[in-house]
């Protein structure tokens, strides 16, 4: 599975936190491996420079070799919370997803 970052202009993303990032998606997808081939990861400040509650987002497209993509959106108070939750709900549909394949 390949993962590509991708961030707004109000976000820089060092070397040490994009591989805390990949090892999130890792170990929380790693299952489904054999089904995504390319997995998006959008990462957004939704107020920009203020400050917020949840305005941290994540968008998480999902490539699934044979079929369309999927994606899930979640906003949290850091980009750790987004994160965490997109995952959480990406693992949720691709659950859905490898069931259906394995019935037919």
């Amino acid at each position: 599975m390949t993962i590509q970052l991708n961030t707004d202009k109000n976000l820089t993303i060092h070397q040490e936190y994009e591989d805390k990032i990949k090892g999130l998606i890792n170990d929380g997808l790693s299952r489904f491996d054999d089904l995504i081939t390319r997995l998006e990861v959008h990462l957004s400040d939704e107020n920009g420079s203020k400050d917020g509650l949840d305005d941290k987002r994540c968008l998480l497209e999902a490539r699934i070799s044979g079929k369309e993509p999927i994606a899930v959106t979640n906003l949290g108070n850091n980009y750790d919370l987004a994160l965490s939750g997109a995952i959480n709900k990406l693992k949720s549909k691709l659950e859905t997803i490898a069931g259906k394949l394995k019935s037919h």
